[in-house]
């Protein structure tokens, strides 16, 4: 290794990475399967990548190409070097519209093709699911296809030509009439055209093995398709020129609703003849019950297109006149069709859990048959599930008779291997008997490749392997893959687990309590590599900053597998390379919400910590930030605020309080409250009780609404007082009565433990939220449950603790769940008490951010209701605002931290109209506006609140 590792780096001027992280991301794709390599290099460009196999040739050692690796069968795993065409073989070398065709890199993420085309009316045909990260490198490598197959084909059908460089270092050119073969390809194929001719099913999806049948004659001798699909086991891509068809300027979107599955399996291909663009097919155990799908069981999404709206509504109402449904609807609206095709697309992440929260797995992802026999085929897969007492939901690609399905396999016990393999035996018969491809779209890799002679016998599988001889003669590229395959049951990921679970801190509920199977939610369809946040998402914030896949959800989920497993990372919690992978983690937790599997990796990290600083030291930031509460509540007790404001103004001590406290110098302390929040509401009910007595009277009897208890949360109570002061008026304007938490025994105050959890220090966050429990016990007991007022927690990140962390942490207390389920929202305490009431009409734009932890676990719906009756117009960003708490603080993170405020926040605040609301209800979201933009952001109680002064201004004004 050390001498490959060295020659290497003599020779290739892109990054050479041998080290322990490097290996550890890439030891798994999205498939089952686990393969670890010996280094990872990003090639600059072609000559890079010649070097490379020159030098692992002569070293033995194989070499895999990677793209995004979403590979769902293996293909991209290796034990030799892998190649990572993303970092800067990503490019559009160039764009032509006259000629509809673009010139690529391999690693180029298909989403910024389909931008950069967009303006011409153009686009690259086919479209996974996985567009937002999916590479077109792989995309050739797997001849991948997407929703709209039925009418722009597959990949293949979208290459013009490839630049490919062989594993003997040959660079090629592969077009059409044999351009580009290599030496001996032509007579090899000349000499078996009878077995080509008649050796392959004729279906729209048959993407198992080689497509040497694409080098026929009457096919005009392509070498650059019959490449495609290939695996990365021929060549290394390095150049494609792909195809762009025209895009309709207008679509529609007929959603068909059928009894059941294989109802709309039969429905499908009578379908084809109206020209759609899609017809895709899902069940209901796939679709959250909120979609706000027609009625029914299961459901085809027909698109359809046209010049205008009129015309493309127009044909999916044909389609709909054709069908013969239970329900139907059709939607032209761009927004509407989004939100409908991003259920479809999530299923692939979705499809990992079953109904129940049991897993389930790939490996028999995407079958194809003739779309004329779906429904039988559908119907024969089912009986043999059940005879192996399996479950899966089949969903995909309805009109071309591809089928993906995740199964509950056990792969972790030898009984659950050996019916996986007894399974995939019988169903790659199944498939065979209706004239199918084991593999419709994502390749064969080493799932299905050991199967391949039950498709095409073994006369054809041995030409496979002449074919592979003729391209790689030294077996360089991808062993084990398409050719001389690994056993579909060896190599699996599940195997270096631990079989007995973790001790853990975090109580991990929906995993039954096992770490283990919390990391392994990560399957590895990466929607957290998209390098744009689109509507309201917010996952990845620190890998759009950095484009490091170790700052993503699932190479962060991938470290903590291989720390695990302790083959690669074998210092377990106190690794390293886990704790600086992690360290970026804004703990925002959009990745409980956006990530289709609800990864969360914010109570990852917490529990990493944890165990990681055990008996140690820790960073000066954990405690000087970790400790927040206490530090605030010395200063509110000793009256020393302005002492502390005037010292942290005065820039040289300012300096050095920042040096000790381990936070960036880019940074300014925030102001503490000369009086905290609980202060002024004690003083301002006492003066209203001392008023009532002095001046006794009809005007100072209050009448009483519903009490609401306001959560004394440490950001409110002693930096941002006003937001408290401001939900105080609005409360009791629309007639609930807002009250303190009462008076407690023990002084202590209560706390959520937010800081301590986000610096993982759950001893103290447990001792925190148990000291809590007890003091409010009397209002968490069972017997108060039907009466106990609920708790208004202003700060959202607080609420977000004590609704989810404080449950999970505390799992074994029944008090923390009743605790968490009376935790309202600002907004959600007056959807739900004051419904009827009338907010002062601002009519005002609004800009700013969804707070990322409102996105991720509270949601906003009840904002959003807040704000339209307020007359509050336009949408919030997604994303997060970076600052996170103490993350934005801590040294070393200010640069991620801008650059997260400027993926989105920022931009809106600078383009908002004038006159614009900023809106901003986390106490961070308000200081990263401040001290990035000098913008002023408001809680929407504080924007209420102003209009209710304007509303009485304006009141007594037209009085006088």
């Amino acid at each position: 290794m050390a001498d490959l590792e060295a020659r290497l780096r003599e020779v290739v001027r892109g990054e050479v990475r041998f080290d322990v992280a490097a290996r550890a991301l890439v030891t798994m794709d999205a498939s089952n399967y686990r393969r670890v390599p010996l280094g990872v290099v990003a090639p600059r460009d072609a000559d890079d990548v010649a070097a490379v196999l020159e030098v692992c040739r002569a070293h033995g050692v194989p070499v895999v190409p990677r793209g995004g690796g979403t590979s769902i069968a293996g293909q991209a795993t290796g034990t030799g070097v892998v190649l990572d065409f993303t970092r800067h073989m990503n490019r559009i070398v160039s764009l032509g519209p006259e000629t509809r065709t673009a010139v690529v890199q391999p690693g180029l993420v298909l989403d910024r093709l389909q931008e950069a085309a967009a303006p011409y009316g153009l686009r690259f045909g086919p479209d996974p699911s996985t567009h937002s990260r999916c590479t077109l490198g792989g995309m050739i490598g797997n001849n991948s296809c997407g929703s709209h197959s039925v009418a722009w084909g597959t990949t293949a059908d979208s290459v013009r030509e490839l630049g490919v460089v062989t594993g003997r270092g040959e660079r090629l050119r592969l077009g059409q009439g044999w351009a580009g073969a290599p030496d001996g390809l032509r007579g090899l194929v000349e000499g078996e055209l009878a077995r080509l001719r008649t050796g392959f099913p004729e279906l729209p999806r048959r993407i198992s093995g080689y497509a040497v049948d694409a080098l026929l004659p009457e096919k005009g001798a392509d070498v650059a398709r019959s490449f495609c699909g290939s695996e990365g086991t021929l060549g290394v891509l390095t150049e494609a020129v792909v195809r762009l068809v025209e895009a309709p300027r207008a679509r529609a979107l007929a959603v068909l609703a059928y009894a059941d599955e294989s109802a709309a399996a039969e429905a499908a291909a009578g379908l084809l003849p109206y020209g759609p663009l899609t017809v895709e097919g899902m069940a209901a155990d796939l679709v959250p019950s909120t979609a706000g799908l027609p009625r029914g069981g299961a459901w085809l999404f027909v698109e359809t297109g046209g010049e205008t709206e009129a015309e493309a509504r127009a044909r999916a109402e044909a389609v709909v006149r054709a069908a013969d449904v239970v329900d139907s609807l059709i939607v032209t609206d761009p927004g509407g069709q989004r939100t409908l095709w991003r259920i479809r697309e999530d299923a692939s992440g979705t499809a990992t859990r079953m109904p129940d929260g049991s897993e389930a797995w790939p490996g028999w992802e995407d079958c194809a048959v003739p779309p004329a026999r779906l429904g039988a085929y559908l119907r024969d897969f089912r009986r043999l599930l059940t005879s192996h007492g399996l479950r899966g939901t089949p969903y995909g690609h309805f009109g071309d008779g591809c089928i993906h399905v995740r199964i509950d396999f056990d792969l972790l016990s030898e009984a659950g291997v050996g019916r996986f393999r007894r399974f995939s035996e019988e169903l790659a018969d199944v498939v065979v008997a209706h004239g199918g491809s084991l593999s419709g779209e994502h390749g064969d890799g080493q799932a299905r490749a050991e199967l391949l002679p039950k498709m095409y016998g073994e006369e054809m599988v041995a030409l496979f392997g002449r074919v592979k001889g003729v391209w790689d003669p030294d077996d360089l590229l991808n062993p084990g893959m398409l050719v001389r395959p690994a056993p579909l049951d060896s190599d699996l990921r599940f195997s270096v687990l631990p079989r007995e679970p973790v001790d853990v801190a975090f109580g991990y509920p929906a995993d039954g309590g096992d770490f283990s199977a919390a990391v392994r939610r990560c399957v590895g369809v990466a929607k957290c590599r998209t390098t744009s946040a689109s509507g309201q998402s917010v996952m990845c914030p620190s890998f759009r900053a950095t484009g490091e896949e170790e700052h993503s959800t699932r190479g962060r989920a991938r470290l903590l597998h291989e720390m695990l497993a302790g083959e690669v990372v074998t210092d377990g919690w106190r690794s390293a390379e886990v704790r600086d992978a992690l360290d970026l983690c804004l703990s925002c937790k959009g990745c409980r919400s956006d990530c289709p599997v609800e990864v969360d990796m914010a109570t990852y990290k917490a529990e990493f910590l944890h165990h990681h600083y055990a008996g140690r030291r820790r960073p000066a930031a954990h405690y000087s930030m970790g400790w927040l509460p206490v530090w605030l509540r010395l200063v509110d007790r000793t009256r020393t605020a302005r002492l502390v404001n005037f010292l942290a103004s005065m820039g040289p001590l300012a300096a050095l309080a920042k040096r000790l406290g381990g936070i960036a110098p880019e940074r300014r302390i925030p102001r503490v409250a000369t009086e905290t929040f609980t202060r002024w509401f004690g003083r301002r009910a006492r003066a209203r009780e001392r008023r009532m007595i002095r001046e006794p009277g009809p005007e100072y009897e209050e009448s009483f609404g519903r009490p609401v208890l306001l959560w004394p949360d440490t950001f409110t109570e002693h930096l941002s007082p006003e937001v408290g002061k401001a939900a105080v008026r609005v409360l009791e304007a629309a007639g609930l009565t807002p009250v303190p938490l009462p008076k407690l025994p023990r002084h202590r105050p209560v706390c959520c433990g937010l800081t301590y959890l986000s610096t993982g220090q759950l001893d103290r966050a447990r001792e925190v939220l148990r000291h809590t429990l007890d003091q409010l016990d009397v209002l968490v007991s069972p017997e108060a449950a039907e009466t106990f007022a609920p708790l208004v927690v202003l700060e959202p990140s607080c609420a977000a603790a004590l609704r989810t962390d404080l449950p999970e942490l505390l799992h074994d207390d029944p008090r923390a769940a009743r605790l968490a389920a009376s935790v309202l929202t600002f907004a959600e305490a007056l959807e739900r008490y004051a419904p009827d009431w009338v907010p002062p009409a601002l009519d005002r734009p609004v800009t700013g951010q969804t707070h990322c932890h409102q996105h991720a676990v509270l949601g906003d719906t009840a904002d959003r209701w807040l704000r339209a009756a307020a007359g509050l117009t336009g949408e919030l960003t997604g994303g997060c605002c970076g600052l996170a708490g103490n993350f934005g603080f801590e040294k070393g993170h200010f640069e991620v931290s801008q650059a997260c405020a400027e993926d989105q926040l920022l931009p809106a605040v600078r383009q908002a109209s004038e006159g614009a609301v900023v809106l901003a209800d986390g106490f961070s979201c308000r200081t990263q506006l401040e001290q990035l933009a000098g913008a002023r952001g408001r809680h929407l109680a504080e924007v209420l609140a102003q209009g209710l002064e304007e509303r009485l201004l304006k009141g007594s004004s037209q009085d006088s």
